[in-house]
């Protein structure tokens, strides 16, 4: 089960529009000419020299951002490649570029030394930086790692390649000739469209689900995105989505329609946002998804000037010919797994496509269907030490945390990742709605910890499925940490239970003992309002000020009398007990009740002091009501005091 608490991250783009061209022209900031096409191989020489802004290929110049000296390494723009090759560059979270050559790739990491070379890691003599907006690379590497030679010659520096496919001169709505791929799309999400010239891949959504693309001069942005809809849209309902977004982007409506023609219905609506853009809206509905175009041309004034893009529009399907040739694939899905991971930590793998991404922290899922969670943690002192002292202990925190029929220990197998030998640990737990396997990847190198957990219910062939590529993807740098990191983290969750830290509220006048397991959820207790979480259970205070504790207490008698007499309740009130909590008088209430098939119990303790009114909860299902836990619970309680 998940043992730490997370939050939700956002998967739109348009939002941030200004953002993602600032990242496009990061590596387009050039004044280029493009070149004819021919049938057989080109030599192309780029001639370059520091602290110049000429630069020229096959004799014809061009203007690019200085080249520069950085730690006696010339540095470069990166777009040089694109312009000059025909380079593809992708940029990639956040700091993340890949650039690729035919049959090469190089992987540059911003601010960062380590790049990768064809799948070999490697150190730079210098890291990219950007420099007034503009990434600068170091030259020789980069060009070596796309197939490139260089060679100096009275200050000047050349680089040679043979191109096969190079740029066509073509106008907005031509396709793009410069790998031979006439149209683009996701084959994972199911569309495409044609593939001008001007078309730069950039980053798009942690899951593909919205991709964007720019052209070199920042004219042009396009937006395509797809999300799931089970109940069928019309071309009307479509629209209405997108007046809606529109307005609450505070953008000006300048015409709408709904097109019946072609081979699928859809809306279009044309508006004008804040910074006097023109922006083109079209939604589409099939394949159980509604997919979404926002094309933007930074030089159209009148709204009909956005017609003229028709023909790069009009060619939008919601379909991807995974056969044809000419189209190219956006998606990086391979073998049903996306490749994702955290370069900070050094760690890469595969999750199940369609599941939701958050690389922040690591926790990846798709509702119902379940969840890969990752962990980087420095390894404990002493006799916990060691790896089998760790799956022991993982071991021994099931039946602290589940009763006894709730939970099952299938075993412990060995697994080798990226040459380190480490334990996987099978399990099965229910909280009282299903069963749900577990597998938890321990792997132990340099002092610190990689934990990866992996969660199935019941029923979900497809993840239970997943399973085994997932594992087989994983790939961990050992290296990244120890560079990166000194002593971090704790496995807070396999502490033991009755281990407790003090907390004190100045502002609400009480201190308390807190089970050291427990995971802060809101942890501010100069605040109004404390909460933590733990295994199947939950503790919070809630302390209000100019609130009679008695009101509280008879909102809640009166709830809870009408909750479990309600005809088909699962509510049961338990008791309601007058009482003494923390020297003053108080009312306990305990109250039984099934929710979605899980059972739990919850106590809420009212009292008051001064003009602070008091309401302590806590509530802990039926499957977790371990001693430990209950002892835990007791702890706390018995230790909250009330000061002056």
């Amino acid at each position: 089960m998940v043992k730490r608490a997370s939050t939700e991250s956002s998967r739109r783009l348009r939002r941030f529009t200004a953002g993602a061209v600032a990242a496009f022209m990061l590596f387009t900031s050039l004044s280029l000419p493009v070149w004819g096409d021919d049938v057989v191989p080109e030599k192309r020489v780029l001639m370059v020299q520091s602290g110049s802004s000429t630069a020229s290929v096959n004799g014809t110049a061009y203007t690019i951002a200085k080249p520069q000296l950085k730690q006696g390494v010339l540095m470069v723009p990166l777009g040089v490649f694109k312009k000059a090759f025909g380079s593809e560059i992708r940029l990639e979270g956040e700091n993340r570029v890949r650039l690729l050559q035919g049959s090469h790739t190089v992987v540059l990491v911003i601010d960062n030394k380590t790049a990768w070379i064809d799948g070999k890691k490697v150190q730079l003599p210098a890291e990219p930086t950007m420099v007034a907006g503009t990434l600068m690379v170091p030259l020789r590497p980069v060009a070596a790692g796309i197939g490139a030679k260089v060679s100096s010659s009275q200050g000047k520096l050349s680089i040679s390649l043979m191109v096969m496919d190079k740029e066509e001169k073509q106008g907005e709505g031509e396709i793009n000739n410069t790998t031979g791929k006439t149209r683009i799309g996701n084959s994972y999400y199911e569309w495409s469209m044609n593939y001008p010239s001007w078309m730069m891949v950039g980053r798009g959504t942690d899951d593909e689900s919205g991709a964007a693309f720019n052209d070199a001069t920042g004219r042009y942005y396009l937006e395509v995105h797809a999300s799931s809809q089970k109940v069928k849209q019309s071309p009307d309902d479509l629209l209405e989505r997108l007046l809606k977004e529109v307005n609450d982007s505070g953008d000006v409506v300048l015409h709408q329609e709904t097109v019946s023609g072609g081979t699928v219905p859809y809306a279009r609506v044309i508006s004008r946002d804040v910074d006097g853009v023109l922006w083109e809206g079209r939604q589409y509905y099939a394949n159980d998804r509604v997919y979404e175009l926002y094309f933007a041309d930074a030089e159209a004034v009148h709204y009909k000037d956005m017609d003229k893009h028709a023909g790069l529009l009009g060619s939008f399907r919601t379909t991807y010919n995974a056969g044809d040739k000419s189209a190219k694939d956006v998606s990086t899905i391979v073998n049903g797994l996306r490749e994702t991971g955290s370069e900070e930590y050094g760690i890469w793998f595969g999750v199940p496509a369609g599941w939701e991404i958050n690389n922040k922290e690591m926790l990846y899922g798709g509702e119902g269907e379940g969840y890969l969670s990752v962990s980087v943690t420095s390894a404990p002192t002493g006799a916990d030490s060691t790896l089998s002292a760790w799956a022991q202990r993982l071991k021994d925190w099931l039946p602290e945390s589940f009763v006894k029929d709730a939970y099952e220990y299938v075993g412990l197998t060995p697994v080798e990742i990226s040459g380190v030998k480490g334990q996987i640990q099978e399990v099965r737990y229910n909280f009282g709605d299903k069963w749900v396997t577990e597998y938890e990847v321990m792997i132990q190198k340099n002092g610190y910890r990689y934990y990866l957990e992996y969660a199935v219910p019941d029923g979900q062939e497809r993840a239970a499925s997943n399973w085994k590529k997932v594992l087989e993807s994983i790939e961990i740098d050992y290296e990244v940490v120890p560079e990166n990191f000194g002593r971090i983290g704790e496995e807070g969750y396999l502490t033991d239970k009755s281990k407790m830290r003090t907390k004190n509220s100045q502002a609400y006048r009480y201190h308390i003992d807190i089970p050291r397991y427990w995971e802060p959820l809101n942890d501010q207790f100069e605040q109004g309002s404390v909460e933590y979480g733990f295994a199947g259970g939950g503790f919070e205070i809630i302390a209000q000020r100019d609130v009679a504790a008695e009101y509280i207490v008879s909102n809640l008698k009166r709830y809870y009398n009408e909750a479990s007499s309600a005809s088909g309740t699962k509510v049961k009130l338990l008791g309601v007990e007058n009482i003494t909590y923390a020297g003053v008088p108080a009312v306990s209430f305990k109250v039984h009740q099934v929710k979605s098939g899980v059972g739990f119990t919850t106590q809420e303790i009212v009292f008051e002091s001064g003009n602070i009114a008091y309401t302590i909860t806590t509530t802990l299902n039926d499957a977790n009501a371990t001693d430990a836990q209950k002892a835990a619970i007791e702890r706390a309680l018995s230790s909250f005091e009330l000061v002056k």
